[in-house]
């Protein structure tokens, strides 16, 4: 066969073996459009009758979809030749991607994500462990408490996750240095070191492309000064 059309015998033998005409297409993966979260609520009212591209497209407003009339009327294209939507094909994500998701809140992903996600963790136990952690610590520090925050070292610790676990590997964080415990610590402020930190910026700005390294550490030491200078000048109350 290979002989009598021409081609490869390996091009022969992928057409020889496949089921259906898709084994054989190479088409590159469409990329992702703001409209595939929608296709399935598409697929729904195509079978339900209604196959006109403009209605589809307001029902779709109404859903949140900020798309092009055009790009619905593509999509419901393959529908009316008796074919299926031209879905997607998924590529898995990077591993940047799986850490962005992971990170952000839940109430702040979009459809893709949240419909991606729980499928990606379902393929791998340990990326849902180390989900299961971030989202416990980020809720320490939305909630401002860190009581729970032992027990959330101990299982980081025993999670088996290498990358994870030497965040905790030094043995008891707030022993060997002295620091109160989570549960005993009052709450703190960081205005002061903010402060400074602002202080340290604004001279950086204004010295842009002026100076060196010796002057910008001359400049801050003498505002440090200041700043203990006039802290430490008693008030005097008006007569």
């Amino acid at each position: 066969m290979a002989r009598e059309l021409g081609l490869a015998r390996r091009t022969v033998r992928e057409y020889a073996r496949a089921r259906t005409w898709q084994d054989v297409m190479r088409r590159p993966p469409r990329k992702p459009s703001t409209l595939d979260p929608y296709l399935d609520y598409l697929q729904q009212r195509w079978h339900e009758g209604q196959h006109s591209a403009k209605i589809l497209h307001e029902e779709l407003r109404t859903k949140g979809y900020l798309g092009h009339y055009q790009r619905v009327k593509m999509a419901v294209a393959p529908l009316r030749r008796g074919l299926p939507l031209d879905e997607p094909r998924e590529r898995p994500p990077s591993p940047r991607e799986a850490a962005r998701w992971i990170t952000t809140h839940p109430h702040r992903r979009n459809l893709h994500i949240n419909d991606r996600l729980p499928r990606l963790l379902d393929h791998c136990p340990e990326l849902r462990q180390t989900h299961d952690l971030v989202r416990r610590f980020a809720a320490m520090l939305d909630n401002h408490d860190a009581i729970l925050l032992p027990e959330w070292l101990d299982d980081l610790a025993n999670s088996g996750l290498a990358p994870l676990a030497g965040l905790a590997g030094s043995p008891g964080p707030f022993e060997k240095t002295g620091t109160p415990s989570p549960r005993e610590s009052p709450p703190h402020t960081t205005r002061v070191n903010k402060g400074r930190i602002t202080d340290v910026k604004l001279q950086k700005r204004l010295m842009a492309g002026r100076a060196d390294i010796p002057l910008l550490r001359h400049r801050i030491v003498l505002i440090a000064h200041l700043r203990r200078r006039y802290a430490d000048r008693p008030t005097v109350s008006p007569s």
